[in-house]
């Protein structure tokens, strides 16, 4: 009987929550907010590149390959949960540079990864460019030997250029040179979701908004809602709260609302 090595087990468990019910796939920073998430319940675990950038000192963007490859290890081995690794642009313009970076993650351990149609020199990538890429890492993926979710993402919306029309065109060329997951983060209502989710066939990941709930997304369609860099804001808020009592009132007391470590964290 043929053994089931732990990354196909954690591709084949990612695979087959895109075909069930729809899901949160929460965004840990590092590997200790990766076991929190584990320990309340979720299934998958996605990166930000904007929380991982912050753990660094540095705006979003500014990690290297290596460097996301090095914390894609790190969260990997941190639970039993499949990782799904936010990519950017694949870290070149290239669509060897985006098969590459495929490759990169998936030797770590990753199960899932994304790219996107966004030069930091900022612009967006012609769509036939774009579409290229995500064929090259779609390829990529499929040589691994074990599914690999490649999320194929457009960014109009979070570039100033909200052009739905523009933006279901790239998912559909994305949806057509292989990719697995459809995502176009900045989406602002349920209308622009549903619209997106009639026009192309495989699985949508929408960015969350604070004013619509999980049902009413997934309702609209969209099968896997992701944070983003939300949690790490949020987590930050509280400290700046809490530095800002200590530092202004020379008073403690927020400090007493600490979480058990050992309840989240067990005998890691």
């Amino acid at each position: 009987m043929q053994t089931i090595s732990r990354q196909q087990q954690k591709a084949l468990a990612f695979k087959a929550l895109h075909g069930g019910e729809p899901f949160i796939i929460p965004n840990p920073w590092d590997a200790g907010s990766a076991r929190v998430l584990a320990a309340l319940g979720f299934k998958a675990l996605a990166t930000t590149s904007s929380g991982f950038a912050f753990t660094l000192g540095r705006l979003d963007g500014r990690a290297t390959l290596d460097e996301v490859v090095a914390h894609a290890r790190a969260l990997d081995r941190a639970t039993e949960l499949p990782v799904s690794v936010d990519l950017e642009n694949g870290y070149g313009p290239s669509p060897d540079q985006a098969a590459a970076a495929i490759r990169a993650v998936a030797a770590v351990g990753a199960v899932g990864g994304s790219i996107e149609d966004y030069d930091p020199s900022g612009r967006i990538y012609e769509i036939g460019h774009a579409a290229e890429r995500v064929a090259a890492a779609a390829a990529a993926s499929r040589d691994l030997g074990f599914p690999f979710m490649l999320t194929a993402r457009a960014e109009n919306h979070i570039r100033r250029n909200p052009n739905l029309k523009d933006t279901i065109a790239r998912l559909q060329a994305f949806e057509e040179a292989g990719a697995d997951v459809l995502y176009a983060p900045g989406l602002k209502d349920v209308d622009e979701i549903r619209a997106v989710c009639r026009a192309v066939s495989k699985p949508v990941n929408v960015l969350a908004l604070p004013r619509l709930s999980l049902a009413a997304i997934t309702q609209a369609g969209a099968r896997r809602v992701s944070v983003g860099g939300s949690l790490t804001w949020v987590a930050l808020k509280a400290m700046v709260d809490a530095a800002e009592s200590m530092r202004d009132s020379g008073d403690f007391l927020p400090l007493a609302a600490q979480l058990p470590l050992d309840d989240w964290l067990g005998n890691h």
